[in-house]
């Protein structure tokens, strides 16, 4: 809409005026004064909120799906993302928590310590071993004193009864004693080992309060509070805990999908497939069959197919769903690709966006490009085919602004 600007010149104030003119002015001419600033300011505002929430008229045109993509497709089926590395985590022994180590949604890596036990009980016993191998210790080197103090008596009394200087009983008594330190000495030893894997034992029950994690991943739940006990085995009704905390190793991702029995010959291993998460439906993902798990479900009729992704991502989240598409042998997924003409795309370094028109707004949709062809742009991710998208955007555009399609 044109401004009339004939108009806004007759309303226009005299600045350079003398200003002791308006004020020396009667009350009644300076009220009517205001009132005409007031209104040319509000009618100047409704022009402009007028002129910025207008349509903007653009150009657009469909993205381009080449003929033949969607022959690539030899199935289609549904399922879920699934780590196949998933634990629940919890004690060796009972006893009640004093800490927790973390956070859900916190990454921990393999051995990291999650939580601890109360270790009172266990470090008194812990003290009680250790006294007892220091016991059995002491005793086994009195014992080896007393071995070396009898076999100098034995060959002392040996040079004498060679020497006939006393009886063979002599000698007989000491060979004796000497047997009996040795046996002693055997046993003392024995109770020192005995003593040291005891110690070791309770070494590992302290350390088995301490509840670690066993890979690295991420933390999906926590399941216990201090103060709470912990047992590994089902016990003391509701009032213990089985577990601590739920923990996946986020490399571990892939689809499992269900397919009809009927059509299961359709799939083979190592088979190229696309990926469609129920909650990023612009957005294709690669991935490739791992295998076909060799049995049926009676009840289905269905046979579960494994499916990894050719790269990981961050949205790919555990138990979402997704849509694969399994793609006939030898299809030529880069021709098979959305494209769109050169100047719908907006290019900001290394990242690229487009004005998607849905509904008569826009919206700024960042995409993944790939090679061009003349004046066209292969789009890896972002676009699906059949959206429109505009093309030579006028600098006014904004994100959720209406727009109306202006006329070739």
């Amino acid at each position: 809409m044109a401004l009339d600007k004939q108009a806004l010149e007759s309303l226009r104030l005299d600045t350079g005026a003398d200003p002791e003119r308006y004020r020396d002015a009667p009350a009644g001419k300076r009220r009517r004064l205001w009132i005409a600033v007031a209104v040319v300011t509000a009618f100047a505002a409704a022009i402009a909120w007028r002129v910025i929430n207008s349509p903007v008229e653009v150009r657009t045109v469909l993205v381009e799906t080449p003929e033949g993509a969607a022959d690539a497709a030899v199935l289609n089926a549904s399922g879920y993302v699934v780590a196949r590395q998933l634990a629940t985590v919890s004690s060796k022994v009972t006893g009640r928590i004093t800490e927790v180590l973390f956070e859900e949604g916190a990454e921990v890596s393999e051995g990291q310590v999650l939580a601890r036990l109360d270790p009172s009980t266990a470090k008194a016993e812990h003290a009680v071993i250790a006294s007892s191998l220091e016991s059995a210790r002491r005793n086994l080197r009195e014992i080896e004193v007393r071995l070396a103090d009898a076999r100098k008596t034995l060959a002392r009394n040996r040079s004498l009864v060679e020497r006939k200087l006393v009886a063979e009983s002599v000698l007989d008594g000491s060979q004796a004693e000497v047997a009996a330190l040795e046996a002693r000495l055997a046993a003392a030893g024995a109770e020192v080992g005995v003593a040291r894997s005891r110690l070791a034992l309770s070494q590992q029950a302290l350390d088995d309060l301490e509840i670690r994690a066993p890979f690295s991943g991420v933390v999906l739940s926590k399941d216990a509070q201090p103060g709470e006990t912990v047992s590994p085995v089902s016990a003391g009704g509701g009032f213990t805990r089985t577990g601590i905390a739920t923990i996946v190793d986020m490399d571990s991702r892939e689809i499992e999908v269900d397919v009809n029995e009927a059509y299961i010959n359709r799939v083979q291993d190592e088979q190229r497939v696309e990926a469609v998460l129920d909650a990023y439906p612009e957005w294709t993902i690669a991935g490739r069959v791992i295998s076909i798990v060799p049995t049926a479900d009676r009840q289905k009729a269905t046979v579960r197919v494994r499916i990894a992704f050719d790269a990981l991502d961050p949205r790919i989240l555990p138990d979402m769903g997704i849509k694969v598409r399994f793609l006939e042998e030898g299809a030529d997924r880069e021709n098979a690709r959305p494209r769109v003409p050169a100047s719908a795309v907006l290019r900001e370094g290394d990242a690229a966006s487009v004005w998607v028109v849905r509904d008569g707004k826009v919206e700024l949709r960042r995409i993944v490009p790939g090679p061009a062809d003349g004046d066209r742009v292969t789009v890896a991710e972002g676009l699906r085919g059949g959206e429109a998208v505009v093309i030579d955007a006028p600098r006014r555009l904004r994100d959720g602004a209406a727009v109306e399609l202006k006329a070739d």
